[in-house]
């Protein structure tokens, strides 16, 4: 079977653009055919870069090139924004050219929201009318869509998880990062963006120390390109206003993924404060290497840790200070919490599960199931 996939792609900054990788990768090591039509900064093998985000002819390079690949099945990466202008609106009619040719397509939806606003809601109706099936990572995400739509587009959506790799800590990291060996290290890494709260934790964190006095917050990560400029200047000056500044270590920059590693293995607890998140591919990686996570109270970070049994979710400031603090001074909840989370990457989530997964749906959207049975189909 031959997959053709429209996202961005490494080495372009980009939650989707790791996440497609993944899939990639793991697709081809099921012998799937995947090439990637994507973004101009997108590169790797059988991937073609050819519009950039601003394009007013997005829809009709995307399809032109996607065409010549001869694809079984097209899988479009969707997050707002990600197809030009007027939060993506472009990705509606490149949908509709694959449609009127009758190809099957897929669209993942990495942003619902619990509560649509306008803007979106017009934009995922559209999408929805003219996909094949639409996959969420969450089955909030499918019951937002249920409620929003009344039902209208159950028999599209499938729950199909986010990804996790198959990983382990490297024991080094401290060393190489030049970080102590033996102190308590909370970590918040990803892109500075006020929706995740970064801020909070740093304006709790004298309260940690006051419990855990050798504890060190580490903060990790960068804004994307020139986005929230002013958030990220703020968070900067409560990290040097703060009473325990000594106790605070910034590592700033892009992250390439063996460094992102190596902080994320350097870890003892990772702060996740996120107040509006859909799902979260750091908390993916937490998963992967077995790092304990103490998380807001959203509804996907309540599901996610109910099924993983990965950490403690926080209503408020002081149940976070509380659930730092106790994680930090208990190793062995600690170890309960990551080996439960590497259990359940194993079992449930790893990319390998997910892709197969994919297959399946795509087997069944190009009709394989239909198929006589002395007709000899070639993957």
């Amino acid at each position: 079977m031959r997959v053709g996939m429209i996202s961005t792609y490494p080495p372009i900054e980009c939650g989707v653009a790791t996440y497609t990788q993944y899939l990639t990768e793991a697709l081809r090591a099921s012998a799937v055919d995947v090439y990637v039509v994507g973004h101009l900064g997108s590169s790797g093998p059988r991937v073609f870069p050819v519009f950039d985000y601003e394009d007013e002819d997005l829809p009709e390079r995307a399809f032109s090139a996607m065409m010549r690949l001869t694809p079984d099945v097209v899988h479009v990466q969707h997050e707002f924004g990600m197809y030009g202008r007027h939060h993506g609106v472009n990705a509606v009619p490149l949908l509709l050219r694959f449609r009127l040719l009758g190809v099957p397509l897929v669209v993942t939806l990495h942003t619902v929201y619990a509560r649509i606003d306008p803007p979106h809601r017009i934009l995922l109706e559209n999408i929805l009318t003219n996909a094949d099936a639409a996959i969420v990572h969450e089955p909030y995400q499918r019951d937002a869509l249920h409620r929003e739509f009344g039902g209208r587009f159950d028999d599209k959506i499938r729950v199909i998880p986010h990804g996790a790799r198959l990983v382990d800590p490297d024991p080094d990291a401290r060393r190489k990062l030049g970080l102590p060996e033996n102190r308590p290290i909370v970590l918040m890494i990803g892109y500075f963006r006020p929706s995740k709260r970064f801020e909070r934790i740093v304006d709790l964190f004298p309260r940690v120390v006051e419990r855990v006095p050798d504890a060190l917050l580490v903060v990790a990560g960068k804004i994307r390109g020139q986005e929230f400029l002013e958030y990220r200047d703020m968070l900067f000056h409560r990290i040097r206003s703060s009473p325990v500044r000594d106790q605070i270590v910034l590592i700033r920059g892009q992250l390439a993924q063996e460094t992102f590693d190596r902080i994320l293995s350097a870890a003892d607890v990772v702060a996740l404060p996120y107040e509006i998140n859909a799902q979260s591919g750091v908390l993916a990686h937490c998963l992967a290497f077995g790092r304990p996570v103490v998380t807001s109270d959203t509804e996907s970070m309540r599901r996610a840790l109910a099924d993983s049994g990965a950490g403690l979710v926080c209503a408020s400031d002081e149940e976070f200070v509380e659930a730092i603090s106790r994680l930090l001074g208990d190793p062995a909840l600690r170890e309960r919490c990551g080996e439960a989370a590497r259990r359940h990457v194993r079992e449930r989530i790893a990319w390998p599960l997910v892709a197969a997964r994919h297959l399946d749906l795509y087997r069944r959207l190009v009709g394989y199931g239909a198929i006589e049975p002395n007709v000899l189909v070639v993957d």
